[in-house]
Order: structure tokens, then sequence, then C-alpha cells
């Protein structure tokens, strides 16, 4: 490979414009686009199947029947609309004041208590049911361990190349490897994070209209999150949109479907 190749290579991995070449695109018409998909539903499941009884072992699982009656209910609904009846669903509600919810892809949903408690009626509640069925329907965690595993690969083949380079390129080795390190962060991980998170937002709002719940609450919903965040994140350095982009992509998604 020729000193100009090496480096138009660099260039374009750390931008994020070059991918290494592996087989393994799928197409998702729940998204409308193919993706990228390095694991098998096999492995993922295994995994998955080992997160939720490492989740039951280590957190406290919340007893009161009425709560898990709420969330059993809203999240049936929520499922039967998004078609993902193929995962064996399970919901739990775990006894915490923390405001926070999470899926595993073999259709496991933790819900804390502390969520629960601020969500006032059940559309907010199916709001973020609504996204984390979203997350499953669109393979966001095998796509992206996929995405992972292949900006490994860039960055370890790339490693064998500067290494293997005349003294005079590899002498920038430490510097081009830690601008590569964060280019893979940056121009490929992260971004890629944030639209599923657009994705799941945008799921989740139909699979409420889709079950019969009022669509128009989930911006209600982020509205009222946004004003409980304490400490705000510049959005080009994290994993989730900000509230202000979030709040608008849903109010534009909502128009276009005629939910509003």
């Amino acid at each position: 490979m020729s000193l100009m190749r090496r480096r138009e290579l660099i260039i374009g991995l750390a931008a994020g414009t070059v991918l290494p070449f592996v087989p393994g695109c799928a197409d998702n018409p729940a998204l409308g686009r193919s993706q990228l998909m390095l694991i098998s539903d096999g492995q993922l499941a295994q995994l998955s199947d080992q997160a939720w009884q490492d989740s039951l072992q280590r957190e406290r699982v919340l007893r009161d029947p009425a709560y898990t009656r709420r969330l059993q209910r809203v999240g049936e609904r929520v499922v039967q609309a998004s078609g993902q009846t193929h995962h064996n669903w399970e919901f739990v509600v775990f006894d915490s004041d923390t405001v926070n919810a999470w899926v595993l892809p073999n259709g496991k949903v933790g819900f804390y208590k502390g969520i629960l408690d601020i969500m006032a009626t059940d559309d907010h509640l199916a709001t973020v049911m609504g996204h984390e069925v979203g997350h499953v329907a669109g393979r966001h965690s095998a796509e992206r361990a996929s995405q992972q595993m292949a900006a490994q690969m860039g960055v370890s083949l790339l490693a064998s190349a500067i290494g293997s380079s005349n003294s005079q390129y590899a002498q920038y080795s430490n510097d081009i490897g830690a601008a590569l390190g964060m280019g893979v962060t940056y121009g490929i991980i992260l971004p890629y994070s944030r639209e599923h998170e657009y994705e799941a937002d945008r799921l989740g709002v139909d699979y409420m209209a889709g079950s019969g719940y009022d669509p128009r609450q989930a911006v209600d919903f982020w509205i009222a999150m946004s004003t409980m965040n304490e400490h705000h994140v510049a959005e080009f350095a994290s994993t989730h949109p900000s509230d202000e982009s979030r709040i608008a992509e849903m109010r534009r998604h909502i128009q276009a479907r005629g939910y509003a």
C-alpha cells in the first residue's frame, strides 16, 4: 500500500466515511434500510438471556401487583401493535427510585419504579415502552455490536499497516492511532447510536398510535423529562440526542404521520 493510500485510508476511517468491507448486511423492513449484521441472532439471544438473569439477581424486583399489572398491560398492547410477538416478552418492575427503563434484544423489559411514578398516564408509559420496543424491532443492539466489531477490525488492520510501513511514516503512528480512535468513536459509533434513538422514537410513536394511545403525549412526556435533566452534555459527544432535537424530531414525525 502506497503512503498516499495509507493516508487516505486513515483520513476516511477517522472521518467515518470509510468502513472496512465485511459481508453481512441485511434489510430491515421496520426501518426501511439495510443494516450491518456481524452477530447472529443465536449469539445475541444467548448474551441477552444471561444479561437478564444477571439483572434479576442484581436488582430487587418490585412485588407490588398494581405496578406489575400496569406495566404488563401497556407492554402487551404496544408489542401487539409492533408485530414483534415472536419474542418471549417479559416485563419486570425494579424497586428503585431510578428514573430509567431498558430492553434486551430478547424482549426482556425492565422499568424502574422511579420512572413509573412520574408517568401520570398510561400514554406516558406507552411513550417509553414504544421506544424500547422500537429498539428491538430496529435490531439496534445487533447493529451496534456489529458497528463496533467493524470499527475494531478497521483499527486493527490499519495498526498492522502502520507497523509495517517505513520509519518516516511509523514515527507518527502514536498520534495517528490516537486521532483514529477519536474518529472511530465520533465518526462512526456515536452518530449511529443517536440515529438509533431517533428511530426508536419514531417507531415508538407509531406503536403508540397502533395500540390506541395518544402519540401527542409522547412530546409532553419528553418535555417533562427535559426539565428533570440537571446536566446538559454537548450532543456531538453524546450517545443520545439532545432534548431539544428529540422533541423537534418527534413533533415532525407526528405531524408527518397525521397524528396531530
